[in-house]
Parts: C-alpha cells; structure tokens; sequence
C-alpha cells in the first residue's frame, strides 16, 4: 500500500463537513474515494490540501463558496406552471432540466407548490454556504495503468477487497458532494 497521496493516487477519505455555525452538513458515513492527480474528482482547494498526506494524517479545509458549490444565484430560481409536472410530485424532489438549446442539463429540486405553481431551485444545496471540511485518509494506493486508461473513458471496471470483503469500485460515495 502506498503511503503517501501522489498523482494517480486511489484515496479513500473519511471526513465531515461542517456549515460556518459548526453545524453538521454531511457526516461522511460514506468515505469518499477518488483519483487524485487533477482529474476533477474533488473541489481543486480540497486536493491541493491533500497532496503529500500521509496515511492516517488530519487536516481541516475551510471551503468558501467559490471554491466549492458556487455563489447562490437567485436567477436559478424557476415559477412554472403546475401542468408542466406530474400530478405525485412533492417538495424536496429533484428533476433534470434540460435548456433551451438542448445541451446544458441542470438538477433543480422542487422548493415550494402552491396556486397552481412549482418553484424550482437550480442551485445546489450548499451554494454560497463556507463549508469546513475534516478528514483523515483511510487508504491510498496508486492506480495501475489500466484502471487509468478505464477512468479517462469514465468506465470503472476496478475491483477493491477490504476488511470488509470484496466491494466494487463506484459503490458508496465517490467524487465528494453531489454537483450542481
């Protein structure tokens, strides 16, 4: 096992987020595993921190929203009309939008329903919130050259065994946080 996170680098991070107030954002019940090396698979701040820890090292990051989920952006928000839903839908759902051109998609949740109208929020849930982020690594090893050539297509075809038997790879939480 590799002891130190270097590029191409499988880091697996037990971690919890934690909100300005210190409130608890994500318990990190599932550790969160990626491919270190600038491969977009974590908030960029978080993997600078990262580089050249060690097995069982800690650290606190502190993410502002520009270095995370963005600004909140009130131009996200969307009044549509009630028809343009199914009749089962509820607040907290979350539906994929595509724009007007066909190409951008977005994940807006359902924020309120009233009058015959649906509001839909495109931000992400943390959007403009500073996140504090702890963690400790509880497994690196480096990726072999297959398994690269496999994530640059997006194919995870890895299998990883662990104190707790075989698990496959992309099972339980990877690349951090939903994004937007």
């Amino acid at each position: 096992m590799q002891n130190e996170i270097v590029k191409n680098s499988v880091v697996t991070l037990k971690y919890t987020v934690r909100d300005p107030e210190g409130a608890m954002i994500d318990d990190g019940e599932h550790p969160l595993v990626y491919l270190h090396g600038g491969y977009d698979g974590i908030f960029p701040l978080l993997e600078e921190a990262l580089h050249g820890k060690k097995v069982g090292e800690q650290l606190q990051v502190k993410l502002q929203p520009e270095d995370a989920f963005g600004d909140y952006d009130e131009e996200l928000i969307l009044v549509e009309d009630a028809k343009l839903f199914p009749d089962n839908i509820e607040i907290g759902m979350s539906f994929e939008r595509v724009s007007e051109d066909g190409e951008e998609d977005m994940i807006y949740r359902i924020t309120d329903i009233a009058d015959g109208k649906v509001v839909v929020d495109g931000n992400h849930p943390l959007a403009g919130v500073a996140e504090g982020r702890g963690g400790r690594r509880i497994h690196i090893r480096r990726r072999g050259e297959q398994q690269q050539a496999a994530v640059a297509v997006g194919t995870l075809v890895e299998q990883r065994a662990g104190a707790h038997g075989a698990v496959a790879a992309g099972q339980g939480r990877t690349a951090g946080l939903p994004s937007r």
